[in-house]
This record gives structure tokens, C-alpha cells and sequence, in this order.
């Protein structure tokens, strides 16, 4: 979905624009708003399964404290950005797409916010483009955390072996039932965050499949993830399952450990904290 202004379909998404760069021969669609404001760059990573859509209700009001930009990354269920291989749905691919994407308008010192998988690939870009990144904003992060000793011997003698195995088996069953699991969340979205939302996510009514509140969710959102769901095409849940896959791994993994940036200094993630290597 795309627009010269995203004003045209509610008032409050007024200003955002859809708009399409080239990266390393890929055609790749950001939203983009408060251009040429003070302030650093605000640079919206969103799940890894979804799209820069996901960010509209928060594009606006962050417009205010500078320009802010939100790239769909490649191998996305939602997206409009191509998919240059197979494997580009995973984090690390999608680190590497940030990396380069932000090169493109010469991004530095940007406020990246990172949103559950897609706050691991903003510790991962961050890691490989210090001078790209000034801070981290976190949102329910899927980061590598210590682990309890039982999953700790699980991870490391069955836990990835089946993460293997398990992945192309659960490719061919989305196949077979993917329209199926896409009604089930667009009832879920239509639901407002009532009963359907508990049986999906197995949680409190209202709790959404993210871990927020669905009924949190603007009108025009939840019409919107609406529309999306229904156009969206079975097939790329294979992508998902990549990413997921590639989550799972440095996440639920005994050896994860957070990453050290090329200067050394850690990047503490968790606590969002301003990173303090110093500059040349």
C-alpha cells in the first residue's frame, strides 16, 4: 500500500509518505515524515514479520523531535521491499540491509527503535554501524537472556537440532493451512481484543500476539492491519518462519551473548543506554 500522503486516509497520519529507494540493486519502500526538522534521525525498525506500517500511529508524534524514516525490511509477510534471496528474512541479512539502507541518505547518530524481533536487528545493526547509531529504544526486544540450567542442556543437545528439522516442516504446513492462520488474526484484529485475542495469545483479553493491549490500537490501525491480512499472501509465511528461526537461534541458544561493537565497548541493549565508544 502506498501514498504520496498517508493523510489521505486518516487526519492523524498526515505528512507520512511513501516513498522508494534503490539498495544494492533491491527495490526497497520506507515511510518517512518530518523531513529536514532539527533533531537526530528517527530510524523505525519493525517485527520481523510485519511491516513499517506497524509504526504509524507513533510517526507522527516523533516527527516533532526530527525527521524519522521506517524501512519495510526484506522477506517480510507485509512489506513492499524485495526479497533479493531466500534468505533474507533472517536477522542477520536484515542488519546488513539497515547497514546499507542507511548509507544511502548518510544516516548517523540516529535514535534507532527496535520493535520485538526487530529490536534484535537493531542490536545487530548497531553492532556493525556504530557511527550509524546514536541510541536504542527497545520495544518488547527478543534478545539472548540467561537461561535456566534444564533449557540450557535442552538448547544444547535437542534445542537446535530440532530448530533444524522443524523449520521446513512448518514451511510445508503453512502452506497447507496459511489462509486459514490469517483469518484466524484478522478475526483477531476485528475482534477489537475480545475473546478471539485470548484464544490467540493465550493470554488476558485484550493481549495481542506482540504482547500489547489490541484495544490500545487506533481505529484506523486495526483497519488497516485488517486490510493487510486479508491481501496478504500465504505463501511468504515462509519468510516468517526464516525469521523466526533465525531469532529463535541467538536467543533461546546456551552460548548467546550480547554483542561487543568493533571498538570493543558493550553494547548494553537491555537499558537502552547511549553508546559511549568514542569517535575519530
Amino acid at each position: 500500500m502506498f501514498h504520496g500522503d498517508w493523510g489521505a486516509l486518516t487526519p492523524c497520519w498526515a505528512g507520512i509518505r511513501s516513498a522508494r529507494i534503490e539498495v544494492g540493486g533491491t527495490g526497497v519502500h520506507y515511510l518517512s515524515a518530518g523531513e529536514g526538522r532539527p533533531g537526530p534521525v528517527h530510524l523505525l525498525v519493525h517485527p520481523m514479520a510485519g511491516s513499517a506500517a506497524m509504526w504509524l500511529d507513533l510517526i507522527a508524534p516523533l516527527s516533532e523531535l526530527g525527521p524519522v524514516i521506517a524501512p519495510d525490511l526484506p522477506g517480510t509477510l507485509f512489506g513492499h521491499t524485495e526479497s533479493p534471496h531466500p534468505r533474507a528474512a533472517k536477522a542477520g541479512p536484515n542488519a546488513r540491509f539497515l547497514r546499507a539502507f542507511a548509507a544511502r541518505p548518510g544516516i548517523e547518530d540516529a535514535v534507532v527503535h527496535g520493535w520485538s524481533m526487530g529490536a534484535l536487528v537493531s542490536v545487530l545493526f548497531a553492532d556493525a554501524a556504530p557511527d550509524r547509531v546514536g541510541r536504542l529504544v527497545l520495544v518488547a526486544p527478543a534478545l539472548p537472556g540467561p537461561l535456566p540450567a534444564d533449557e540450557v542442556v535442552f538448547w544444547r543437545f535437542l534445542g537446535r537440532p530440532l530448530l533444524v528439522a522443524g523449520a521446513p516442516v512448518l514451511r510445508s504446513v503453512l502452506r497447507l493451512s496459511g489462509r486459514r492462520l490469517l483469518d484466524r488474526k484478522l478475526r483477531l484484529y476485528a475482534g477489537g481484543g475480545g475473546a478471539g485475542a485470548e484464544t490467540f495469545a493465550g493470554g488476558g483479553a485484550g493481549a495481542g500476539p506482540l504482547g500489547g493491549d489490541l484495544s490500545r490500537l487506533s481505529p484506523e490501525m486495526s483497519a488497516l492491519l485488517a486490510d493487510q491480512l486479508r491481501s496478504a499472501d500465504p505463501r511468504r509465511l515462509g519468510d516468517a518462519v526464516t525469521a523466526l528461526a533465525s531469532v529463535i537461534g541467538p536467543v533461546r541458544g546456551p552460548r548467546a551473548r550480547p554483542p561487543r561493537d568493533r571498538r570493543g565497548t558493550l553494547t548494553d541493549a537491555a537499558a537502552g543506554r547511549r553508546r559511549t565508544s568514542s569517535r575519530r
